[in-house]
């Protein structure tokens, strides 16, 4: 039983990742991979039964059963699609129904590393790991305030609209996505035997995908790498503070503002604010939005930063998928020399993060020994790339997701393909690599 092909699945999803990795052997059996499988906005003219119909079509593809589930981090564009309903009819029912062997996350879902935890539970009884659970707690404290943040954003009138809007995506896709996070703990056949993977620990893939060998690059654990913490290095505590400190322009959630000296209201239609009031009111509202960005923000690169990052090597070829790492996540699989061999080789790259000016390093993107701009060359480098343009960053500060710089570099050294290419009733694209 000998691997022949590879064929991928690049899912239109709009803003999010979906990704059906599938090795077909040369006696006519099949194994499939499903990479991602979320949302957080679709292009015009798709309609919102999209993930349901990739649901159904990936229940086709792999005749009834999925080989493994990787889901590379909690947000919402990577796992939305696994969401469930009191009816069994959603995507996520489906993709349960499916069955798969093994279903792999990073090391900081592991249902046991609770608030109290401190590492890893193969490293557990270490005495020296507090970090490990200061970070585990601090992912859980933070989906909390995001939570809040976009329901404020949802409810204010006072946010500028692009600031709204701004909060409004990163809050959404920061929550804790409960029942997509409950069906990935139960959907495998044998639940004992997920797998919380960080930085050199087994995948579990081996034994289900004969003639394939799979690296875990990423993450590390903050005993690994301490930098990958440095998002969530506060105290868990520290996080609500600063909500605290936002919020002190307006009422909590659920309770109006009463007045100091409610006879001497004005009623504010008839006159309004003086002119040396207002620069102050315009200025706390500002300020209070602004704050209640950079605390989402981080909370958003945090999660980013939690991201499975897998290598499959087979037939000579090798396939990268590293969910949404960022820098810090980066960073240590650089550092590795034996980890930078295997990238140099790199065949295929599913560009990280839907194409953010943070999540392809240049040191990452120039270790590709087959970036070439010979359209020709019969080893150049595949890029693919699930994306949608518009929905996160802005232009004028160099954030805009893609980033034009990164795409222009992947269309000029790489064979590229991306999801903003395919039409409104075009599922997905296929590529096809012989082995």
């Amino acid at each position: 039983m000998k691997p022949s092909r590879v064929t991928i699945r690049s899912y239109q999803v709009g803003f999010g990742d979906c990704f059906l990795f599938s090795v077909h052997y040369d006696n006519g059996d099949s194994r499939h991979v499903l990479i991602d499988f979320g949302s957080t906005g679709l292009p015009e003219g798709v309609p919102k039964t999209r993930l349901k119909a990739i649901a159904k079509d990936i229940q086709t593809v792999t005749g009834n059963k999925l080989t493994a589930v990787v889901a590379t981090h909690r947000h919402k564009d990577h796992i939305s699609g696994f969401a469930t309903n009191e009816a069994g009819t959603a995507s996520g029912d489906i993709i349960a129904k499916l069955q798969p062997d093994l279903v792999i996350q990073p090391w900081t879902e592991d249902p046991e590393l609770e608030e109290t935890a401190t590492a890893p539970r193969a490293r557990r009884g270490r005495k020296n790991l507090s970090s490990a659970a200061r970070h585990v707690r601090t992912l859980w404290a933070m989906q909390q305030v995001a939570a809040q943040v976009w329901a404020e954003a949802k409810r204010s009138r006072s946010l500028r609209p692009e600031m709204r809007a701004m909060l409004g995506f990163l809050g959404e896709n920061n929550v804790k996505n409960l029942s997509a996070v409950k069906n990935l703990m139960t959907m495998s056949k044998n639940k004992k035997k997920n797998k919380y993977v960080h930085a050199g620990t087994s995948s579990g893939l081996e034994k289900l995908l004969p003639g394939v060998n799979v690296d875990v690059l990423g993450p590390p654990t903050v005993e690994q790498h301490e930098e990958v913490g440095t998002q969530t290095s506060w105290d868990n505590d520290e996080f609500w503070v600063r909500l605290a400190a936002a919020d002190r322009t307006s009422p909590p959630s659920g309770m109006s503002a009463k007045p100091l000296f409610p006879k001497h209201v004005v009623n504010r239609e008839k006159y309004r604010f003086p002119v040396n009031a207002r620069w102050f009111i315009y200025r706390a509202k500002r300020l209070r939005g602004e704050q209640m960005l950079r605390i989402v923000t981080m909370l958003d690169d945090a999660l980013n930063n939690t991201s499975v990052i897998l290598l499959f090597r087979v037939g000579g070829k090798s396939f990268l998928f590293p969910g949404d790492a960022q820098i810090e996540n980066w960073e240590y699989a650089l550092a590795q020399s034996n980890v930078r061999k295997l990238l140099k080789s790199v065949d295929v790259y599913k560009v990280g993060h839907h194409g953010s000016r943070n999540a392809t390093p240049k040191t990452l993107w120039n270790l590709f020994e087959h970036r070439s701009a010979d359209k020709h060359d019969a080893h150049r480098l595949t890029s693919l790339l699930s994306t949608m343009a518009g929905k996160h960053g802005r232009e004028d500060n160099s954030s805009e997701v893609p980033r034009k710089t990164l795409v222009s570099k992947l269309e000029r050294e790489s064979t590229h393909f991306t999801t903003q290419n395919l039409a409104a009733n075009d599922l997905c694209f296929q590529v096809t690599f012989d082995l």
